[in-house]
């Protein structure tokens, strides 16, 4: 039997690379076809690589903890008749084929453990659609350089990439230039530079408790610290009177339950009328690419859930406005339900342009969420609380109990203006106090 490389399966839209957690398999183990070999993540979500054929583990070329870019050779699987031969010693030719196919990933991952804890600087926000190991992005953040300097640096790795010997080239080069002359444009070019910040040195007492984030919550911190560091958000508030949905919901969930086998939630419902917004006014449904603003013409809308763990996912309805109500229940049931089992595909965390988060869950009136970036805005919805209010009748104001509720809607300043990001969580307030207590599931 030939051998047969295994390579880093594509696992989502705009997914370039994946985190090796487990090795199931042990170099001379016996592995069947689509037997479970190694267990990666990717972003937020953990999957098993099963093995494209029967055969022997011949090599593996990633220890664990190792990031693997999409594309790349990560194992290598033969027969049994070659083991003595694999196990004893290769041939030139075998061990050239397999060091070009694995050294231009590999050089790059040596010093990863030593950046993964770099923590004193601010991220530099790295804006392109070209592939950067996260040892270039740290020597990028750590000594300064551009997104623009980084698209003009000249990759020597596999398919252009750029390595640690082109970046410290680049490095070289452009310290030798700068003490050689001190041209103006030079010097404006490193004030445009964020500053970075040292982060405060934390006293720990002999009865504090340290825990080491895993490696969701590190993913979280710096997705977070990023999108504050791109997108100057802005919060507009709305009080929304949700009577009608409140009575609503309580007359219908337990015939939708019976029906349908769901539980009616309220998220769903709000979800509709974010939707119906994001119609009316489709620049919030919007990205930043540069100096170029993307209207974006599908509706995926992301649904922040909390895990077990504490730690946080945003699973993704794709083309939302597509469900209606009860479609809309049982994806939103079924998201959250797997997100919290750790059996969520990496496509159902990509791609979203919009989200929704219920700070209501935890008992909170409002919040100021964080944009979950790429995307220009997101909307928190508050616990209903039961409130005193002014009722207009044509007899007259009246006061009366009510079910009100606030929206915090966050959105990128560069963008969206507060014109549009006020009016749009108003226009979401506007249907929900229209909805129809009368309508049919």
């Amino acid at each position: 039997m030939s051998k047969i490389e295994l390579i880093m399966p594509k696992m989502g839209e705009s997914v370039a690379e994946a985190t090796i957690i487990k090795w199931v398999k042990n170099v001379g183990d016996s592995i069947e076809l689509d037997e479970t070999i190694v267990e990666i993540a990717t972003d937020k979500v953990d999957s098993e690589v099963p093995s494209p054929a029967s055969g022997i583990l011949k090599k593996i070329l990633f220890k664990e903890g190792d990031v693997v870019q999409v594309g790349t050779a990560f194992a290598i699987i033969g027969g049994e008749g070659d083991a003595d031969q694999e196990n004893t010693s290769n041939t030139t030719s075998d061990k050239n084929e397999v060091q070009q196919e694995i050294e231009p990933v590999v050089a790059e991952q040596i010093l990863e453990p030593i950046t993964n804890g770099i923590s004193s600087n601010e991220p530099i926000v790295i804006e392109s659609s070209r592939f950067y190991s996260p040892l270039v992005k740290s020597i990028a953040q750590k000594e300064g350089i551009l997104s623009t300097e980084l698209e003009q640096i000249k990759g020597t790795g596999s398919n252009g990439r750029v390595t640690k010997k082109d970046m410290l080239l680049f490095l070289k080069e452009r310290t030798s230039s700068t003490s050689v002359t001190v041209e103006a444009p030079k010097v404006e070019t490193q004030k445009a530079v964020v500053p970075s910040h040292n982060t405060p040195s934390v006293p720990v007492g002999a009865n504090d408790e340290i825990i080491q984030m895993d490696r969701m919550r590190k993913l979280i911190a710096d997705h977070m610290v990023m999108s504050k560091h791109v997108a100057p958000h802005v919060t507009s508030f709305v009080e929304a009177d949700v009577t009608n949905i409140v009575l609503w919901r309580n007359k219908m969930k337990n015939e939708f339950f019976k029906r349908e086998g769901e539980k009616l939630t309220f998220t769903p419902i709000f979800m509709e009328a974010i939707l119906k917004a994001l119609k009316h006014m489709p620049n919030v449904n919007s990205m930043i690419d540069g100096d170029k603003i993307v209207i974006k013409k599908d509706l995926n809308l992301g649904m922040a859930t909390a895990l077990p763990s504490g730690n946080l996912i945003v699973p993704v309805i794709h083309n939302a406005d597509q469900y209606n109500l009860v479609g809309l229940a049982k994806k939103v049931n079924d998201l959250a339900k797997r997100a919290r089992e750790n059996k969520l595909s990496p496509d159902e965390i990509q791609g979203g342009t919009y989200t929704v988060t219920n700070v209501g869950t935890f008992g909170n009136v409002m919040g100021t969420p964080i944009i979950n970036q790429p995307q220009s805005a997101i909307l928190a919805v508050g616990a209903i609380r039961k409130k005193p209010a002014v009722i207009e009748t044509p007899q007259g104001d009246t006061i009366g109990i009510r079910h009100m509720m606030f929206l915090s809607h966050s959105y990128d300043h560069r963008n969206i203006d507060g014109a549009l990001g006020g009016s749009f969580v108003r226009k979401v307030a506007d249907y929900l106090e229209s909805f129809d207590i009368n309508r049919d599931i």
